[in-house]
């Protein structure tokens, strides 16, 4: 199961014990932001794309829309999200609990400037009803990222 895989993975940081699991669906925006009591904003959603062959995953800021022109300057390409059958056998996580943490090798991870507002902001962790609480910090460190973006518009 994924959640196991990320608990075990946060291990190192010795954050296996602060992820939450909920009794309710966590697996939108919406629902998350319900289940944590947060705003929608505050939710770090993680978005699986097809760059040229390469697995890409970036995480935004629950409030955000992908800008088009934005992410092809970035990438060089248009944005083509995974199919809903490709992202588990891609990333390593099913639709709704997609995390940056214990994903598949070669799943390049880039994190989106919008959560850098936020003193702490909550991605999934494997699971359709699980979250973690994360500074941008510990976000960075956890998901073993130092890849920055500013593809994302609709937060400013």
């Amino acid at each position: 199961m994924s959640i196991e895989k990320v608990r075990e993975y946060l291990k190192k940081y010795d954050a296996d014990n602060r992820i939450l699991e909920f009794d309710s669906s966590s697996a939108t925006v919406e629902l998350a932001a319900v289940a944590v009591g947060c705003e929608p904003a505050r939710i770090a959603k993680t978005l699986s794309f097809d760059v040229n062959g390469k697995c890409v995953l970036i995480v935004a800021a629950g409030d955000t829309k992908i800008d088009n022109s934005k992410y092809k300057a970035q990438f060089h390409t248009k944005a083509k999200m995974l199919s809903f059958d490709e992202v588990e056998e891609k990333t390593g996580h099913r639709v709704g609990g997609v995390s940056p943490f214990a994903v598949n090798p070669g799943v390049e991870i880039y994190l989106d400037v919008s959560l850098k507002r936020f003193d702490t902001v909550f991605p999934a962790c494997g699971s359709s009803n699980s979250a973690i609480e994360l500074s941008c910090d510990e976000l960075e460190k956890f998901s073993e990222t130092d890849k920055w973006i500013d593809v994302c518009k609709g937060w400013q």
